[in-house]
This record gives C-alpha cells, structure tokens and sequence, in this order.
C-alpha cells in the first residue's frame, strides 16, 4: 500500500480545493491510501505548529505534498510554522528519501507564486525528500494542463475563490505523477 500525505493551509479554500483535487486523484487508486491535514489557527500556540501527531502519521508516508496560498511572495504564516515545527524531524532526517511534491495559489497572474514553490523544495531538500514536479508545459505536447507554466509545481491563480478547471486538473496530474513515482521506488 502505498501512503501519501496531503498537508495544507487554505483560507479561500482555492489551495484547500486543489489539495482535495490531489486526494480524490490519489484515493482512485485501489493501492493508495492518504492521510491529510489541513492546518488550522488553533494549531498553532505562540507562532508554533503544535499539533505534533501529525508528523507521527507522516513519517509513515511514502510521499507528502505540501500546500499553501501564496501570501507576499511567500507561504503562508500557517504553513511556515507547521514547516518550522519540523526541524526536530530535520534532525534525525526521518523524511529523507520520501517523495515531495506542492502546490500554491494566488490571487494574481504573477503573483510569485514561484518563490513560494522554491520555499518547499528547499524545505523538501533539507529534509533529503525527493523533489517532483511537473513534467508538462502548455502548448508543447498539451495535455491540458499546467495553465500557468510552473514546472515547479502546481500554480492556481484566482482573484475571486473560483478554481480554474485546468489547475484542478493540473492538481490531479501532480497527484498522478506523485502516486506513479512511489510504486516505483516502493
């Protein structure tokens, strides 16, 4: 059985649908099972993720994709403390060799959510985590996907809470990618 982890913050619930795409996509699956987690406020005592369970469950996933709205230029509040939560994981190393993957939105064309996407390889890297992206670019053998352009990741771009039906399907593609790459390294 193969385990993902869907970890993510949404408050329009763009980013939130994304990550749902990504988890219905997964769970169609007959040999995958995902574990997800939406991080909430209350989580989060004095600037710090709390909830720490969480990881518990993520250490036994196979791959873990990692969500967040883009919030100037960066990731979301919420997100940095749950990321800054794990550096006690950091320490013994115990994400290295899992996949990783992620996704963000943003309410602008080129709002940067590229710096946000580069903020989770690098936290993705120093956890020894095996970085996927996207492997499709509009236009050159179209698959209907990847609107945006961002090989990085999945960008979703929306100024009014409504999710673009490409970037929902980009998600799922991820997901594909994601799910495809474990069974091959299990």
């Amino acid at each position: 059985m193969i385990k993902i982890g869907v970890v993510y913050f949404s408050k329009t619930d763009v980013t939130g649908a994304m990550a749902k795409a990504i988890i219905a996509e997964a769970e169609s699956q007959s040999d995958v099972s995902v574990i997800e987690h939406r991080i909430e406020g209350h989580e989060i005592i004095e600037g710090r993720f709390e909830k720490t369970d969480v990881f518990s469950l993520l250490d036994k996933c196979d791959a873990i994709i990692f969500g967040t709205p883009t919030y100037m230029g960066g990731v979301s509040a919420q997100f940095k403390a749950f990321a800054d939560a794990t550096s006690d994981l950091w320490c013994e190393q115990l994400w290295a060799g899992k996949i990783a993957a992620g996704l963000t939105s943003g309410s602008e064309l080129n709002g940067d959510q590229t710096s946000t996407l580069q903020y989770l390889v690098t936290l993705s890297n120093q956890h020894g985590m095996l970085w996927v992206g996207l492997d499709s670019a509009i236009g050159f053998k179209d698959r209907g996907i990847n609107r945006l352009g961002c090989q990085l990741g999945v960008v979703a771009q929306s100024s009014d809470g409504s999710l673009h039906e490409t970037d929902l399907e980009t998600a799922k593609y991820l997901a594909q990618r994601v799910v495809n790459l474990a069974r091959r390294l299990k």
